[in-house]
């Protein structure tokens, strides 16, 4: 079966486009949101990273650039449960929804990754969703989260974390969660 004839042509590079995704999730377009839940889904299903590390819509026959704030998507929901892990043992998962319904099992392929702010050490949970775009834990899911952790060994130090897919994500060192108590 012969390619379709869009599919022929080069792709036209729009460049810049006048799209945003908020701190907050909300995709935006010359200024105002979109409040149509559907068309974001759709955008975000052709969103990639690009190997600079900018943010591209792209379509068959089309890519620009868009603005992200802080993350793609925004991780709204968190399940628990006993699965299987890789190596055949029981082991806790946790799988997270995002605010485009795509739901992810974190673990070797959707690590979770803890930014500590330096001054505060106030945490920026994040989880990716796909290569290169990740996507915020809310507040909320991290407190569900931060429940189900456990402290561990790694390195030497006794970090709190979680287990999710047979894979231990650090949260932060036991000592500076007992220093912030007090």
């Amino acid at each position: 079966m012969p390619a379709p004839a869009w599919a022929k042509r080069p792709k036209h590079d729009c460049g810049r486009l006048d799209m945003r995704i908020a701190r907050d999730g909300t995709w935006h377009y010359k200024g105002s949101p979109i409040n149509r839940k559907e068309l974001v889904c759709l955008f975000a299903s052709v969103l990639q990273r690009g190997d600079d590390g900018s943010f591209i819509l792209e379509t068959p026959v089309e890519r620009g650039v868009i603005e992200v704030e802080d993350a793609p998507f925004i991780a709204v929901e968190m399940v628990w449960r006993d699965c299987e892990g890789h190596d055949g043992r029981q082991c806790q998962c946790l799988s997270f929804r995002t605010n485009c319904d795509e739901v992810v099992t974190a673990g070797a392929e959707h690590p979770i990754r803890i930014h500590l702010d330096p001054q505060t050490r106030e945490p920026r949970p994040y989880v990716t969703i796909r290569p290169g775009l990740e996507a915020r834990i809310t507040r909320a899911v991290f407190y569900e989260m931060v429940a189900l952790a456990n402290p561990e060994r790694v390195n030497g130090r006794e970090v709190l974390g979680v287990w999710s897919d047979g894979v231990f994500f650090p949260i932060d060192e036991v000592a500076a969660l007992d220093s912030a108590a007090e």
